[in-house]
């Protein structure tokens, strides 16, 4: 008799029509098995594991009881949906997971027709649900659309704008709030406390049950049922806290076990036949059956490889530019009071820990709300306050408005530290932070700086929280370059600085790829290819004065940044030539015109030709150099 495997359901599993098959009693082994099967791959390739240990369950008896995919379920963020992905067809490709050319971290609509909506941001799977919705009953179809949203989630106001449209429009709409008490950050808010309370409270449905049952055998007992309807809404009142959701036009449902298969089926199989918007409040725990994750959710929300015996080690490698600038950002603080630190719901991930420990009145987390963020900070420096938002590129696009009408219309001292900028690696599209500098350089009175590395990076804070206007400072995930000396000095960080003079052509950067830009100059420098170097520091305002004077010197230029073409640094020194019509030949290296995918930053940054060999190839012919001993790789060179 032969071994039964470690995954012997899984391997059974190749879509949803498979699950159904099983008894509930098998689909807790199916969970134990995606629980295991979860760590196992996780501990390879990295990637979001805390929610996603939490979600087994509730993905599970979503799928045994919706026909998906005529059935459309929408997630919210995507980071709590490996185990959807599993067990739609993904299982034995789930090892590629966020690698290079592998499936992608997050549900995607050109990977598989159970991905109803591609996602990465939070708070958007209302809003897509509910279109989802209009669009169904226009087409006079009858399937269901499910919206499964965090709690975290459920705090950025788009939810809030997706809830009030979807309770006045009346449809049939459910929507799953996966309540672990936690987002990537604890989550905030008074609707956090509300849901707090609505978990110590007693279970109005179970109520709502037991009494239609009783009325059921006693005489008259339609007339009784008839008049539960008139006294539901005082029961309500009674029974569940603020009744928040219910005003908003959803019946609410819960709190529901999240972990217990039986009871999510039984409640599925009930609200499958249910009309209008409903809520249903399931709790679940972050990181659920395995210790490690447990014990620090924060931790292990998201993980890089790791030994599954052990769990993820704390604090290897160096300081990251994000703990570099909020180590500065203490320091100037306890110096000056007027100084305040506000993120949309990333403590651990802007490094704000310590920031928030020791100065807690001055620490705010908004939650995930990057609008209010913006907003909030522009109104603290109408009053005085030096607020600093530390907010990640890629969230950041979602304030564009606030930043343009609220602080930079005003030009209102706000400093932004703009994280995660340039490729972020196994995340993805969702994730790069490709975009910041095209979207803000555009923008009258911003100021724009971008470190080469954590002593750049301190200087730049000091100076900006000491200007009068909003000023970003762009710095990308991971650990800081080991600083190196400059050639020469410039005056203040607002000022180009030349990192290396050569006579054979003008190399123009910014941010840390310089360090491999600089290798890759002193490798030239061997093949008498002998290069300048000029780290641009300050993108806005440019230094169009100083630029000038070396277009005499030198007749071609080559630029680099990680950042998309359009709009960033390279189309600033484009314009800086046509409109003062100097006699220079550029070519720009940057992000190409689509999205770029998810897998290790090595393998991007040579797909958008970024790679130590393609910015050598890029040099040598650009600068009519002849090509010397090189191994050829293929470019992706803009002209």
């Amino acid at each position: 008799m032969t071994e039964r495997s470690r995954y012997y359901w899984l391997e059974k599993i190749e879509s949803p029509s498979d699950l159904k098959k099983l008894t509930v009693s098998q689909l807790n082994e199916v969970a134990a098995e995606l629980r295991q099967f979860l760590i196992e791959v996780v501990s390879q390739t990295g990637g979001h594991l805390g929610s996603n240990l939490g979600s087994v369950e509730l993905t599970i008896a979503l799928h045994y009881i919706y026909e998906a995919p005529r059935d459309l379920i929408v997630w919210d963020v995507g980071a709590q949906a490996y185990a959807h992905k599993i067990l739609t067809g993904r299982y034995r490709r789930f090892n590629t997971n966020r690698q290079y050319g592998g499936i992608a971290g997050f549900p995607r609509r050109d990977e598989s027709p159970y991905d109803t909506f591609g996602v990465g941001h939070s708070s958007t799977s209302i809003s897509a649900a509910l279109g989802m919705v209009i669009a169904r009953d226009l087409a006079g179809e009858s399937h269901k659309v499910i919206a499964v949203i965090g709690d975290g989630g459920m705090t950025g106001g788009m939810a809030f704008e997706g809830l009030n449209h979807a309770g006045a429009e009346g449809r049939d709409l459910t929507v799953v709030l996966n309540d672990n008490r936690m987002a990537i950050s604890p989550s905030v808010g008074a609707l956090s406390s509300h849901l707090a309370s609505l978990r110590a409270g007693p279970g109005f449905e179970k109520l709502k049950d037991s009494m239609w049952q009783l009325t059921g055998r006693l005489p008259q007992g339609s007339r009784l049922r008839k008049a539960l309807h008139g006294v539901d809404a005082g029961i309500r009142e009674m029974l569940i806290p603020g009744l928040w959701f219910e005003r908003l036009g959803f019946r609410y449902v819960g709190p529901v076990d999240g972990h217990n298969i039986q009871e999510l089926v039984r409640m599925f199989q009930w609200l499958r036949d249910i009309q209008g918007p409903v809520l249903i409040h399931v709790l679940t725990e972050k990181g659920k059956g395995y210790q490690p994750a447990e014990d620090d959710a924060l931790h292990l929300h998201g993980v890089s490889k790791f030994d599954p015996a052990t769990g993820p080690a704390k604090g290897t490698g160096g300081l990251t530019f994000a703990s570099h600038f909020s180590d500065e950002l203490l320091k100037l603080a306890r110096a000056d009071g007027r100084i305040v630190a506000i993120t949309p719901a990333m403590i651990e991930g802007s490094a704000l820990t310590e920031f928030q420990i020791e100065e807690p009145r001055r620490c705010f987390d908004v939650g995930i709300a990057e609008q209010h963020a913006v907003t909030f900070a522009a109104g603290l420096a109408v009053q005085g306050i030096k607020p600093v938002v530390a907010i990640y590129s890629t969230f950041f696009q979602r304030a564009y408005d606030q930043l343009i009408h609220d602080v930079a219309l005003q030009n209102l001292p706000v400093v932004f530290g703009v994280d995660r900028a340039g490729l972020v690696g196994e995340d993805g599209p969702t994730h790069h932070g490709a975009f910041d500098l095209s979207y803000m350089r555009s923008i009258p009175n911003m100021t724009i700086l971008i470190p080469r590395d954590s002593v750049q990076l301190r200087k730049m804070l000091n100076g900006a929280l000491g200007m009068d206007g909003p000023v970003a400072i762009r710095f990308p995930r991971g650990s800081s370059p080991t600083p190196r000396p400059a050639l020469e000095t410039a005056p203040d960080v607002f000022t180009p600085e030349m990192l290396v003079s050569g006579p054979d052509g003008l190399v123009i950067g910014c941010g840390p790829i310089l360090y491999d830009v600089l290798t890759v100059i002193s490798r030239l420098a061997q093949e008498r290819l002998n290069l300048s170097l000029l780290d641009i520091r300050c993108l806005k305002p440019l230094d169009s004065e100083f630029l000038t004077t070396l277009a005499a010197r030198f007749p071609r230029w080559i630029s680099i940044e990680e950042n998309a073409l359009m709009g960033g640094m390279g189309s600033a020194l484009l314009e800086i030539i046509a409109d003062r019509g100097l006699d220079v030949k550029l070519r720009r290296l940057g992000l190409p015109d689509r999205f770029v995918m998810h897998g290790d930053r090595e393998s991007l940054l040579k797909e958008c030709g970024l790679g130590p060999d393609d910015i050598r190839l890029a040099c040598l012919n650009h600068f009519h150099a002849k090509p010397r001993r090189f191994r050829a790789t293929a470019t992706h060179l803009a002209s």
